[in-house]
């Protein structure tokens, strides 16, 4: 106890006032310059156990490799490059000393572990920073590089600490010190059972790293907790594929939720929808590139932006493909299927021929950058982004089909086209805009795609097949039966990818969707309707 209280009182005076520390550190620094790499491990805890502030600069000198001593008195520096000399600068003060050849001095050579003793040694120093985000990150730093010299430096900041966050993570370094230190066994089980709480793949990282060392009287307590943080990570594991089948469902909802409106209402097997899809991605890099060269200010609305754009050109588009080409072929499934394949090779050739063969850059906005842990999972905001987007198409088609009177005539038509015809409404142009409409919606899954896949000619060709699968297996025509058949694809595609690749897992899902046909041919959610011309 009495060492403890005077390690932290040394500390606190050091910060208080550096010319009070314990040691002059000069001494230590110059011995670096004649010690071995596990010479220099202990003379780095001795440095800080200091506790000077004014040896931060030479330990991340150390670190980058810029700390040299003197050849002529063994003087330690830190030095930065003048042309064909070195600038000698002192470790304590930061005042220049001068210029020397680089002859003159000799590297002192660092290593893996040296860096990691450097990290821990400097988190040792600053957690008694008046600065909350330095304490925490100095906690941090102690907790990734756990190590006994850093103990009584932690208990000291942790019996001065009042914050409850840094708190907490003061109190895990302070375990994770313990477990590397030769405390009692009551203590070390005690930290055990600190660390296993924090969970995560680094709880278990530092429990194996002691298990060669630790007492035979706590391995069990350590057993318990690496076999508890692992069946943990199980549950967080399969959580995180379900995630990421939800992100992949998503992306195949907005694939496909355009190809279910054609394909149910007309019958038309579009093999250009792909290429909707390829448009609405390239015109997310023209807004982009627009807004590159004159509006800089508004890329974080590039997004937003292209969205009307793309939904508008492939919907115009879709409406003078449908009444150039698709309406002379009604009733003739297998020319419809050869002649939107014959306008898919078109559009992409079309492409290449204006935007060259190679990927473009669509850029993300800085609300859609990074990730966040939830959990053990790591969540992308891109792809949470995408999913809510996805969701909020589907609802607003799902309004539109069910509230307004075009959509009730889309309905009509897909039930009994004939019958529909008979009461008035006019099938043709309900069929033109029907494929614009799924024209336009593929053309704004193009725009969400473009975030997370390469923006070349091939975009489309990577989901036109599953777009199929999905309406197939969804239940032509049903927009629910379109959500459910994505998801359940992605999360299937998800916890098949890892057992047996991907390429295997999805030659699995087509053979199960077709035994799954041969059992339900309308697939999951039939439309029910009476066809007359049937």
């Amino acid at each position: 106890m009495t060492n403890r209280l005077l390690a932290f009182f040394l500390i606190f005076f050091s910060f208080a006032a550096p010319t009070m520390a314990q040691s002059d550190p000069r001494d230590l620094i110059n011995a670096l310059g004649k010690a071995n790499f596990k010479q220099a491990e202990e003379l780095l805890g001795e440095i800080a156990a200091t506790g000077d502030p004014r040896v931060v600069p030479v330990l991340e000198a150390f670190a980058e490799g810029d700390l040299y001593v003197r050849k002529s008195d063994g003087a330690v520096f830190i030095t930065k490059a003048a042309g064909g000399n070195l600038a000698a600068i002192d470790p304590l003060t930061g005042e220049a000393v001068g210029e020397a050849p680089k002859a003159a001095f000799t590297k002192i050579k660092v290593n893996n572990n040296l860096r990691r003793a450097i990290r821990s040694a400097l988190g040792g120093l600053t957690l008694l920073s008046p600065d909350r985000g330095v304490r925490l990150a100095a906690a941090q730093a102690v907790l990734l590089s756990p190590g006994a010299e850093n103990l009584e430096l932690v208990e000291a900041a942790l019996a001065k600490e009042t914050d409850a966050e840094v708190k907490a993570r003061m109190e895990e370094a302070r375990a994770v010190s313990v477990l590397a230190s030769d405390r009692s066994a009551d203590e070390k089980r005690a930290a055990i059972e600190t660390v296993a709480s924090l969970g995560g793949r680094e709880a278990i990282g530092i429990l194996m790293s002691v298990s060669s060392t630790i007492d035979e009287s706590l391995r069990p307590d350590l057993d318990a907790a690496i076999s508890g943080i692992e069946s943990q990570l199980m549950l967080w594991d399969a959580g995180q594929n379900v995630w990421y089948g939800i992100s992949l469902g998503s992306v195949l909802l907005l694939a496909a939720i355009g190809l279910a409106i054609t394909f149910g209402v007309m019958g038309i097997i579009n093999m250009a929808h792909g290429e909707m899809v390829m448009i609405g991605a390239y015109s997310t890099f023209v807004v982009q590139q627009v807004i590159r060269t004159s509006y800089p200010h508004l890329f974080d609305w590039s997004l937003a932006i292209a969205l009307p754009v793309a939904f508008l050109v492939t919907a115009v588009i879709g409406l003078v493909i449908e009444r150039g080409v698709i309406r002379f072929l009604y009733g003739r499934p297998l020319e419809t299927l050869l002649a939107t394949w014959g306008i898919s090779l078109i559009l992409q050739q079309a492409i290449r021929t204006i935007f060259g063969p190679t990927n473009q850059e669509v850029g993300n906005p800085s609300w859609m950058s990074g990730s966040f842990a939830l959990g053990g999972m790591t969540i992308t905001w891109n792809r949470l982004w995408i999913v809510l987007f996805s969701l909020t198409i589907f609802f607003a088609l799902l309004t539109l089909m069910k509230r307004s009177s075009f959509g009730l005539q889309m309905r009509a038509v897909t039930q009994n086209r004939r019958m529909a015809s008979s009461m008035g409404i006019r099938t043709p142009l309900v069929d033109a805009f029907t494929f614009a409409l799924g024209s336009g919606i593929a053309g704004i899954a193009g725009v969400a795609l473009s975030q997370i896949d390469n923006v070349s000619p091939n975009l489309g060709q990577s989901y036109i097949i599953d777009s199929f699968m999905v309406v197939v297996f969804g239940g032509v025509g049903n927009l629910w039966g379109t959500l459910v058949g994505a998801l359940s694809l992605g999360v299937l595609n998800k916890f098949l990818e890892p057992s047996v690749g991907a390429v295997l897992g999805k030659i699995l899902v087509l053979v199960l969707i077709i035994l799954f046909i041969q059992k339900r041919p309308r697939g999951l959610f039939a439309l029910k309707g009476r066809a007359v011309e049937a």
